[in-house]
């Protein structure tokens, strides 16, 4: 047994103070507040249940600080973002996604959702073990301490009738019910969940969307939707029908889909989200620095879809900005303020990315959950004379605030740097080794 005690702590009921956990076998087994410390081991500011990231494209990471140099829109970064995907191997993948898992761990980030579609070698060509890239992001995601949902992603075609480019090729298996034969081979355990994913309308023909969608019919099941005015005009043009109608026809929307963006939605699109009940995942930071848009928040929520996050292409690495941001994206559209509370906002960064994610069991501090606990400065230069509320975590803290990070009972940030990594020095290296002659 371990146990930890927390100044203030964020439970189910509310902020309460003097709380002392005790866990077994990496699961909360008491929960007491007004208690004292004891021999516990001592946690900082106010405590957090550990943050989900929804969708996470581990190798955009090296493109931060590179494709900020000039003009351009979505499809240009993307040829930036291809360059890097030129070159990646599972041993430099792993390298990399080491090093963003732990940025992501030091940020609060106890589970993430990886996004995957670059599975083979330079021209599709298979590796030995046709998995090699999937299971170099569990091992890196291991050695940090991160749980992972393991989104493997079905990419086989360059855009609705469009061929696959060169780069291309290292995402497709060919057709969706080759990605599920291969899929079915990897292996999930208590810290893995393996769900699946289509990347998008554009790289999945509609007629093979039905096949990624009953690959793995109790897992999680991602996609990319609407990011782009460009994606709904080809499937209209080539459908007659938008890309929520395509997917909704393809049985791709429910409880267990995550809509990832729904930026451009039509209100038929909204409804068709809401009324299945799909999550929407918005990803506030990479959507602002690709120019996407702004997506429909609180109409989809009033609709029926609960909202998640995720960091995506990187652009930082902070959940406590995606969520400030959805709420201030809001005020932007609207002229107003006031749309999303701070308690609804980090429900959507605890418990229903977890959900999200198939981690059912995480998310909030309880006895019987897992025992993920973020302790975030109340007295940084950024939170000083705030409180410790809701509102300072998610309107004034930001990533630099951590300073404590438990995963499954496991104490692996303290004084804001894990135990056994040189994140910084990881990240530094292994994006050296993936961008020599690939800047941008």
């Amino acid at each position: 047994m371990t146990a930890y005690w927390c100044p203030q702590a964020l439970l189910p009921s509310g902020i309460a103070s003097g709380v002392l956990v005790e866990v077994v076998d990496g699961r909360f087994t008491s929960v007491v507040a007004d208690a004292p410390a004891g021999d516990a081991v001592r946690l900082t500011g106010l405590v957090l249940p550990g943050l989900a990231n929804c969708h996470s494209h581990a190798f955009h990471r090296a493109l931060r600080g590179r494709t900020q140099t000039e003009r351009g829109t979505f499809w240009t970064w993307r040829e930036q973002m291809y360059a890097v995907a030129s070159v990646l191997t599972p041993d430099s993948y792993y390298q990399l996604a080491r090093g963003v898992y732990g940025e992501m761990l030091l940020s609060g980030i106890t589970a993430v959702g990886e996004f995957h579609y670059l599975h083979h070698a330079p021209g599709g060509r298979r590796y030995d073990d046709p998995n090699a890239m999937g299971e170099a992001l569990i091992a890196a995601a291991r050695d940090v301490g991160l749980r992972l949902t393991l989104l493997d992603t079905c990419y086989v075609a360059g855009g609705i009738d469009q061929p696959l480019n060169e780069v291309q090729q290292r995402f497709s298996d060919g057709e969706a019910a080759q990605w599920a034969a291969r899929v079915l081979d990897l292996r999930g355990a208590d810290d893995v969940v393996i769900g699946a994913a289509a990347h998008s309308i554009r790289g999945v023909p509609q007629e093979q969307l039905g096949t990624v969608a009953s690959a793995l019919p109790n897992a999680p099941l991602h996609v990319h939707l609407s990011e782009q005015v460009a994606e709904n005009a080809a499937s209209l043009e080539a459908y007659g029908r938008t890309p929520a109608q395509v997917l909704d026809e393809a049985g791709f929307l429910g409880p267990r889909t995550s809509a990832v963006h729904a930026t451009h939605l039509t209100p038929v699109d909204v409804g068709l989200l809401g009324s299945s009940a799909t999550y929407s995942c918005f990803c506030p930071t990479t959507e602002r620095d690709l120019a996407d848009g702004i997506g429909p928040s609180v109409a989809l929520r009033d609709a029926g879809s609960t909202l998640t996050l995720g960091s995506d292409s990187h652009a930082v690495i902070d959940l406590f900005e995606e969520m400030r941001a959805v709420e201030l994206n809001e005020r932007l559209a609207s002229q107003e303020r006031g749309h999303w509370t701070a308690s609804e906002l980090l429900a959507a960064a605890t418990v229903a990315g977890h959900r999200s994610l198939g981690f059912e069991d995480a998310g909030r501090i309880e006895v019987g959950a897992r025992a993920d606990l973020v302790g975030v400065a109340v007295d940084s230069v950024r939170t000083a004379g705030t409180g410790a509320s809701v509102e300072t975590a998610v309107f004034a803290a930001s990533a630099a605030d951590v300073v404590d990070v438990v995963v499954s009972g496991r104490h692996l940030v303290a004084s804001g740097n894990h135990v056994k990594l040189d994140v910084a020095a990881d990240l530094a290296a292994s994006i050296a080794a993936v961008t020599e002659g690939n800047a941008g």
